[in-house]
């Protein structure tokens, strides 16, 4: 499964650089100069890190090959993309990456089925977007009081919703 950890956004300056969309904790790590980094669309890449700075809270990325405005401006939506197997789990056996999450099946306590976990968004507090089939979609968010067991192993996480959320 691939995993957005940037997206291409315009120009900055004529040399080629290009603004980035961070969509990653480790941004660091993911554009560190000598990375080879995967695109979506495919044919776009793969592009190497050149160099990264930061300019007033945006970072702006150099890659290998693009040394002007137009090529540069050519990349303008561009997603860029790893491999899921490469992100390390978390330390604590209580957080989750989203990518974890996304497929799994749910079920109540009692285990009645309910859907499967379609999208994790994070707005304030985590929230779990379950499709239901035949259903509008249902949000649940991701406490420990209303999701008390996640078992990556088994594909499946358990809810405990109260009356009236699903």
């Amino acid at each position: 499964m691939q995993l957005v950890v940037g997206r291409i956004g315009r120009p900055h300056g004529v040399r080629g650089e290009v603004t980035v969309e961070v969509r990653t904790d480790e941004p660091e790590r993911r554009f560190a100069v000598g990375t080879s980094i995967a695109t979506d669309p495919a044919g776009r890449g793969p592009l190497v890190v050149a160099g990264r700075r930061w300019h007033k809270g945006m970072l702006l990325v150099a890659f290998e090959g693009v040394s002007d405005r137009d090529v540069a401006g050519d990349l303008r939506g561009t997603m860029l993309v790893i491999d899921s197997a490469d992100v390390e789990p978390p330390d604590d056996p209580d957080e989750f990456h989203d990518h974890q999450l996304i497929g799994l099946a749910v079920e109540t306590v009692s285990g009645d089925p309910v859907g499967e976990v379609e999208d994790v968004l994070h707005h304030g507090q985590d929230l779990l977007v379950v499709r239901r089939k035949g259903q509008e979609e249902a949000l649940i968010p991701f406490v420990k009081a209303l999701v008390p067991e996640v078992d990556l192993a088994g594909g499946r996480l358990v809810v405990d919703p109260p009356e009236g959320l699903l």
